[in-house]
């Protein structure tokens, strides 16, 4: 942020302020309060940008844009930290491209991305051009960082009595149920939901933007389940087969159907599955649709571990080339679960529709803790369970 101003004051002192739309994120009270105090908003704002609230905003997908429809091919560059499709404004027709704030700040005043601002002149509105100077600023606060404002509302001590209350017509917020517990059998002829072809992020799993206005409400956010990743069966997004009626629809109404009539189901994916946020939303979604168990090549950890923590077996392709044996219409069977123990391998049979079967060894990072939030539904109910004791 610091050098982002140093370059904005730069540009005042000639009259030249941003060519396109410009906007900042503070990312947190903190940050604001800092930026605030040191200066650094000041000239942010004075070359035209608009200080956003501090949230997430655009970097997730919360940005209500208005200059372009969606569907139009345009390009933004910005320095957050991701830029998957559709990632910042929900349009797959943006090409987005991360780069340093002091960078983002530099093309924003030249309005054009073959802007180089080592070699290029700016040109200021009286027609004379100049060069920006190589930008500075502290790598940290000199007067360290500013707490801010304090918003944070402590809950009252004795909370027996209290009750939260939502409208039962809302859409956007909903009371959590409890997961059903483990019933202590095998998961036997779970159908494939999808298998995932190529990459597979949080993203990919439970879609931000439009959709976080759902997070409070679990069964609709669960309406984005899955619909970014590539079935490995016909290389479409979002267009997966029932297995129980071979009629094909979207993901979330799949797994629906499954659910409603109880028959679990699994997901089957590559490499570093669930990369990229912590959502843990990608977790709960399978799991509150009828998901018992996803088997990847490999995990990315935190998405792992939120999966345990929702009941989800994370299950690991002990010879990757298993990946490759999977047929999106074969049925999985997780046999001897009874058994479940720490660093031992689960077995997996896999029935074709061809007749043949298979049995292949599935890895798993399980201790005994997380094995008994798969016994009782998932780390809450465990939790529930110790604190009745």
């Amino acid at each position: 942020m610091c050098k982002s101003a140093s370059i904005a004051r730069q540009a005042l002192k000639h009259g030249l302020k941003a060519k396109s739309q410009f906007t900042v994120t503070p990312g947190s009270e903190q940050i604001r309060a800092t930026m605030e105090r040191d200066g650094l908003s000041e000239p942010l704002r004075a070359i035209g940008g608009v200080v956003l609230a501090n949230a997430c905003g655009p970097c997730i997908g919360q940005w209500n844009r208005q200059d372009v429809k969606k569907g139009e091919a345009n390009t933004i560059i910005t320095s957050y930290n991701r830029n998957f499709t559709g990632r910042n404004d929900a349009n797959p027709a943006t090409h987005a491209f991360v780069a340093s704030p002091e960078i983002v700040t530099a093309l924003a005043l030249a309005g054009n991305l073959a802007f180089n601002p080592e070699t290029d002149s700016l040109t200021a509105p009286d027609g004379h051009q100049f060069k920006l100077k190589s930008p500075y600023g502290d790598e940290l606060p000199e007067k360290g960082f500013d707490p801010g404002q304090d918003t944070y509302q402590a809950p009252p001590t004795d909370c027996s009595s209290l009750s939260v209350e939502i409208d039962p017509s809302s859409q956007r917020l909903a009371l959590l149920s409890p997961f059903d517990k483990w019933d202590g059998q095998d998961l036997i002829d779970m159908p494939i939901l999808i298998k995932v072809k190529g990459k597979c992020t949080t993203d990919h799993i439970s879609a931000a933007g439009p959709w976080l206005k759902y997070r409070g409400h679990l069964d609709n956010l669960s309406n984005n389940l899955l619909i970014g990743a590539v079935n490995a069966d016909n290389d479409k997004m979002n267009w997966v087969k029932n297995q129980l009626s071979g009629v094909y629809a979207e993901v979330p109404q799949v797994a629906r159907d499954y659910k409603a009539q109880g028959v679990p189901w699994v997901v089957v994916a590559g490499e570093n599955y669930g990369e990229g946020s912590s959502r843990e939303h990608a977790a709960l979604e399978p799991r509150h649709l009828g998901g018992r168990a996803v088997i990847v090549i490999s995990f990315a950890r935190i998405h792992e571990t939120n999966l345990k923590k929702q009941g989800i077996l994370p299950l690991i392709f002990s010879d990757q080339q298993d990946y490759q044996k999977v047929h999106p219409d074969d049925r999985l069977s997780l046999v001897d679960l009874a058994h479940l123990a720490p660093g031992k391998p689960v077995r997996c049979v896999m029935k074709h529709s061809d007749g043949t079967s298979e049995e292949i060894s599935l890895l798993h990072t399980l201790n005994e803790p997380q094995i008994e939030w798969f016994i009782a539904g998932s780390a809450l109910n465990r939790m529930a369970e110790l604190a009745s004791q």
